[in-house]
This record gives structure tokens, C-alpha cells and sequence, in this order.
């Protein structure tokens, strides 16, 4: 009987080489979306033979420094974090990206994170249908209220 190594990303159910392999292929920028038990993290990132390189990188930590309240891993605060990460990618040139699920299973919170990319202006190829209704976005089934237009009008005046 042969031995045959696996790898250990794939052992550990981290990386999906099939789906990865694919989207190398295409040598476009590429997001992911990581929602933890307290934050979101997107970050955009181009890929590399030495490994990839994170363009643009948004922590949901950063919507208390803009009067955040309630949870960092909602819709809503999912939205922001992507808005903000688009507009870093903006300004460090990056135009269109494509996103990157690796083992994760496609969520409201992955989509909302990904609508709010797009809103920033990064052209992503997505359907508008996967997309939370804009009821969800703005939060209004949530007990403890935020104003994301708000927000999201000083995200822009600070990010350029």
C-alpha cells in the first residue's frame, strides 16, 4: 500500500486548491471576507508567486471610532467594513476583483460585505439578487439602531 501526503491546509479543511487554483488563473484581485464570533475583516488582496499581497484591508473595530453601537458582525456593520475596504482598494488602484470563498460557505453577512465593496466602486462580478435587501443593510430589523448613511458619509470624507 503507497502512502500519499496530504497537504496540510487541505487536511485541516483551510484551502480549497481546486478553487483556488481557478482563481489564479484568472490573475485578477481578489476579496475575502472573514466574519469571526465578534468582527468582520475584508481585505483585497492581488495575487503572487511569493504569495499574495493585501491591497486594501478593513477591520470592523474601525466603526467604533465612528460611533458604532451594537454588534461588529451583523449585516450592517458586514456593509460598512466591505464599503471601507472598497474605498482603500480605490485608492491604492485596484478597479475590479472577484470574490473568494475558499471553504466558507456564501452568507448574508459574506454578501452584505461584498455589496458594500461594490458600492465603494470596485467592479465585482456578482448578482444583484444575492444581495440582503436594502431593509437588512440598513438595519431595521435590529433592536439597537444605527445610522450607516451616516457612517458611511464619514468614511468618506476620511478615506480617499
Amino acid at each position: 500500500m503507497a502512502y500519499s501526503k496530504i497537504l496540510r491546509r487541505l487536511r485541516e479543511e483551510k484551502t480549497n486548491y481546486k478553487k483556488r487554483g481557478t482563481m489564479l488563473m484568472g490573475k485578477r484581485d481578489f476579496i475575502t471576507v472573514n466574519i469571526t464570533n465578534e468582527n468582520t475583516q475584508v481585505q483585497i488582496l492581488k495575487p503572487g508567486m511569493a504569495g499574495d499581497k493585501v491591497i486594501a484591508s478593513a477591520h470592523s473595530r474601525y466603526l467604533l471610532d465612528k460611533g458604532w453601537k451594537g454588534s461588529r458582525k451583523n449585516v450592517p456593520a458586514a456593509y460598512l467594513t466591505g464599503y471601507i475596504a472598497g474605498k482603500k482598494a480605490l485608492g491604492q488602484g485596484a478597479k475590479d476583483a472577484i470574490l473568494y470563498t475558499g471553504t466558507r460557505k456564501y452568507t448574508q453577512r459574506m454578501a452584505a460585505a461584498l455589496k458594500g465593496v461594490v458600492d465603494a466602486g470596485v467592479e465585482v462580478p456578482a448578482d444583484e439578487e444575492t444581495f440582503p435587501p436594502e431593509e437588512r443593510i440598513n438595519g431595521e430589523h435590529l433592536t439597537v439602531k444605527n445610522d450607516v448613511s451616516k457612517i458611511k458619509s464619514a468614511i468618506d470624507g476620511e478615506v480617499k
